[in-house]
């Protein structure tokens, strides 16, 4: 029997989202037609974009959907032209730490957080920023203090755009209070379907369109809208539930053990999303991990989903001043079709495996 800990890289379909996005197929008609079948699919469409904005306390600002976060993130780049700089954290998910030439890279604190005295320091220069702050990373988990990030970018008359693609249904959402001027969300990543995002914005801001055609979204991104997508993407975000104590009790109980063996819980001290553990050590290699959990039927990623399905060095792992483990790492994220007893059978699995790896090689690593 196959065990699923990969939910940070995709969470499988929910049973609301499938019914939702059924439901809306047979419809049939596009939302920017004026007859009745077009009608009735605007109106999902409209009901949609109030449900994402209810679950992540947007009501009020602004939401343009999109094919994913890394179109969010993208057209929340695109209003990066109307600033002087841009900053982004060394935390970044590639789609935004890559699609910027000549960014400013702000630094992260050993626990994996953004350094806040170090992006006031950086901000401390002549022009606008616009400043690219992730909620919860995407290989570890931490939290960063985004209101507070928010304060010190208003100072500067900047713009703090915020990927929260894997803060989305693992802790509360509050758009407002955060204090962020755009936020990118996905909806793969909460059971809801792949193919379909949004961009969150505030409503006092300007946002210039990045993909040109016909006046959908408000005009700011011209296609057609994938509406039974975008209706299965508002049932997921209305399905998510807060992690059941019993599931986050076994997760820190593992990570106990873990650390009992000498491996390393990266960001263990900083605030965490729940149901994701990125762990490491210097001696198994990622890929050999990988290879050892799939053949027990285990699946878990060495880290972002996004790279070809390469297993590579952890940037991020690096960029915390640990680039002795940024090949050792494994990330396991747990999701709504987790139960308690999963994250004990990962533990027994994986622990069972790096003890053979040991006694394997004892002589190399004396």
């Amino acid at each position: 029997m196959t065990l699923y800990l990969d939910h940070a890289a995709t969470s499988p379909l929910r049973p609301q989202a499938r019914e939702a996005f059924l439901r809306a197929s047979e419809l049939g008609g596009n939302p920017s037609s004026i007859h009745a079948a077009g009608r009735k699919a605007k109106v999902v469409l409209e009901d949609a974009r109030s449900d994402v904005l209810g679950a992540i306390g947007g009501i009020g600002a602004g939401l343009v959907f999109t094919s994913g976060g890394t179109e969010a993130n993208a057209l929340a780049l695109e209003q990066a032209r109307e600033f002087d700089y841009v900053v982004v954290s060394a935390g970044e998910h590639d789609s935004v730490y890559g699609a910027v030439t000549g960014a400013v890279v702000a630094p992260l604190t050993a626990d994996g957080q953004v350094d806040l005295v170090a992006l006031e320091s950086l901000l401390a220069r002549d022009g606008r920023p616009f400043v690219c702050i992730m909620l919860a990373n995407n290989e570890i988990g931490v939290i960063n203090d985004i209101a507070r990030a928010a304060e010190v970018v208003h100072a500067r008359d900047g713009w703090l755009h915020v990927d929260a693609v894997q803060a989305l249904g693992k802790i509360e959402l509050d758009f407002q209070k955060l204090g962020a001027d755009s936020l990118a969300i996905s909806s793969h990543k909460v059971g809801g379907g792949q193919g379909v995002g949004a961009l969150v914005y505030d409503r006092d801001r300007t946002v210039k369109a990045r993909t040109f055609g016909g006046g959908q979204e408000l005009g700011l991104r011209a296609g057609t809208e994938n509406v039974p997508g975008i209706a299965a993407f508002a049932a997921a975000a209305k399905a998510c539930r807060p992690v059941c104590e019993d599931v986050s009790r076994a997760q820190a109980m593992v990570e106990a053990a873990l650390q009992i063996l000498g491996i390393t819980v990266l960001g263990a001290n900083a605030p965490r999303v729940p149901g994701v553990l990125c762990l490491a050590q210097p001696y198994w290699a990622s890929n050999l991990q990988l290879i050892h959990l799939d053949m027990a039927g285990v699946y878990v990623s060495s880290g972002s989903a996004c790279s070809s399905g390469k297993v590579k060095s952890s940037r991020v792992v690096s960029a915390m001043g640990r680039p002795d483990l940024a090949d050792k790492v494994l990330r396991v994220s747990a999701g709504w079709t987790t139960q308690a007893e999963d994250w004990q059978r990962f533990y027994d699995v994986w622990s069972k495996g790096y003890e053979v790896y040991l006694k394997r090689h004892a002589k190399e690593m004396a």
